[in-house]
C-alpha cells in the first residue's frame, strides 16, 4: 500500500522478512513495541493500523479483539493472503460492497 516490500520493512525494523510474513498472515501476534517499530519504519502513526475499527455503542458486532481471537477469522486471513494480489484486491472490494449493503 505504501510501496514498501516485506524485505524493506524487515530491514528497517531489524527482523527477518519471514517474521513480517507471519505478522501479515496472522500466524504470529504483533507486540505493542513491535507495532511501534513498524509504524516508525513505515512513517505512519500507530493509529494507522486501527483505522476503520471505531464502532459506536449501538453496534452489535464483535469487538476487533474478539474477532482476532476467533479461529474462523484467523483461518480466513491466512487463506486470504494465499490468493494472488490482483484477485485479493477484487475479493476485498467485493467483500466491502457486500458489507456496505448489509
Amino acid at each position: 500500500m505504501i510501496g514498501m516490500t516485506q524485505q524493506q520493512l524487515a530491514d528497517a525494523v531489524g527482523i527477518r522478512f519471514q517474521q513480517i510474513q507471519k505478522y501479515e498472515t496472522g500466524a504470529n501476534r504483533v507486540s505493542a513495541s513491535r507495532l511501534w517499530d513498524i509504524a516508525a519504519a513505515m512513517e505512519v502513526s500507530v493509529s494507522f493500523f486501527f483505522e476503520g475499527l471505531e464502532t459506536d455503542e449501538s453496534d452489535t458486532e464483535l469487538p476487533a479483539a474478539d474477532l482476532m481471537g476467533n479461529k474462523e477469522t484467523l483461518d480466513l486471513l491466512r487463506t486470504y493472503y494465499t490468493i494472488p494480489e490482483a484477485q485479493r484486491r477484487r475479493l476485498f472490494d467485493l467483500a466491502r460492497s457486500l458489507g456496505d449493503a448489509a
